[in-house]
C-alpha cells in the first residue's frame, strides 16, 4: 500500500473581496482560476450547486488548470435541498450529462451537502446512495436518461473508465446514528469531516477509502482563519491519513476575510515540508 495523496485548496474561487488582496490588482476575472490553481493543488467547484454549467464551461475549467490539478464538484442543490434526495434519478442524469465527466482525470470527489433542516431518514438515504454511479462509465450510462429540455447543453463522452468518489456533508444532529455511517460504509461514500465553528455536527468517521475535509472556520463560521498551531495540527492529521494509504481532500471555506487561500497555501507548505 502506497502513501496517499493530498489535494488542498479552496471552496470556489470567484469572490470579489479576494480581488486586490489574493488576486493581483487588475487581474481579469477570466484569469482568476488560472491564478488560484497555480497556488494550490485542488479547488472545490461550488457553482455547480446553484445550477448546471454548460459543457464548454466544464471544459474551460479543465483546460484552465495545470496538469495534475484536481477539481472536486459540489452536487446541485436541486437534488440535496429542493428534492431533499427524493426522486433524484432524473436530476442526477441531468447533472452527469451537463459535462462534469469532461473534467476527465482532473475530476476529484463529488460532494453532496445536505441542508440543516433535513433529518436522517434511512430509507430515503439508501435509495439515493443506490442511485449514485460508482464509475465514470456508469455515470455516462445514467446521463443518457437526461431530460429532453437540456437540448444541446449536454456532453456524452466518450469517457475513460475511472472510479467515482462521493462524499456527504450533513448538518442535522439526527445523522449521529450508526445506521447512517453503516449506509455510507456500504456504498463507499465518505463522511465529510466539517469544521463549522461548532454550528453543525462534526463527524469523524472513516466510511470510504479516502478522506474529505471542509474547513469553514474554527472560531467564526466562514470568517476566522486558522493560526499556525491549527494548521500544524491539520497537517499532522493529513499526513497521518496519507501514511495509512488514504487520499485526502481538504477545502477551506472561510472566504469572508480572504483567509481561505492563505490557509490553503499554509497547509500545502507544511505538507511539502
Amino acid at each position: 500500500m502506497g502513501r496517499g495523496r493530498a489535494f488542498v485548496g479552496m471552496s470556489g474561487w470567484v469572490y470579489p473581496p479576494w480581488r486586490g488582496v489574493f488576486y493581483p490588482k487588475g487581474l481579469a476575472q477570466k484569469s482568476e482560476l488560472a491564478y488560484a490553481s497555480s497556488h494550490v493543488t485542488s479547488i472545490e467547484i461550488n457553482g455547480s450547486f446553484y445550477g448546471l454549467p454548460k459543457p464548454k464551461t466544464w471544459q474551460s475549467w479543465r483546460d484552465g488548470t495545470p496538469d495534475g490539478f484536481v477539481l472536486s464538484v459540489k452536487g446541485p442543490r436541486l437534488i440535496t435541498h429542493m428534492k431533499r434526495l427524493n426522486n433524484a434519478r432524473l436530476p442526477l442524469a441531468n447533472f452527469f450529462a451537463s459535462g462534469v465527466l469532461s473534467l476527465d482525470a482532473k475530476l476529484g470527489a463529488l460532494l453532496w451537502q445536505l441542508p440543516p433542516n433535513l433529518a436522517f431518514d434511512p430509507d430515503v438515504l439508501e435509495r439515493f446512495l443506490a442511485l449514485l454511479p460508482r464509475t465514470t462509465t456508469e455515470a455516462l450510462a445514467l446521463a443518457q436518461h437526461r431530460e429532453e429540455l437540456m437540448g444541446d447543453r449536454v456532453w456524452l463522452g466518450p469517457v475513460e473508465e475511472r472510479p467515482l468518489r462521493h462524499s456527504m456533508e450533513v448538518r442535522n444532529a439526527t445523522f449521529d446514528d450508526e445506521r447512517y455511517f453503516a449506509l455510507l460504509d456500504e456504498f463507499g461514500v465518505a463522511s465529510v469531516l466539517a469544521d463549522t465553528a461548532g454550528k453543525w455536527p462534526r463527524f469523524e468517521r472513516d466510511t470510504a477509502d479516502f478522506t474529505y475535509v471542509r474547513l469553514h472556520g474554527d472560531k467564526i463560521l466562514y470568517e476566522s482563519g486558522y493560526d499556525d498551531d491549527a494548521l500544524d495540527a491539520w497537517a499532522a492529521r493529513v499526513d497521518g491519513w496519507r501514511d495509512a494509504g488514504r487520499d485526502v481532500y481538504v477545502y477551506f471555506d472561510n472566504d469572508i476575510k480572504v483567509r481561505a487561500p492563505v490557509d490553503a497555501m499554509g497547509l500545502i507548505a507544511r505538507l511539502q515540508e
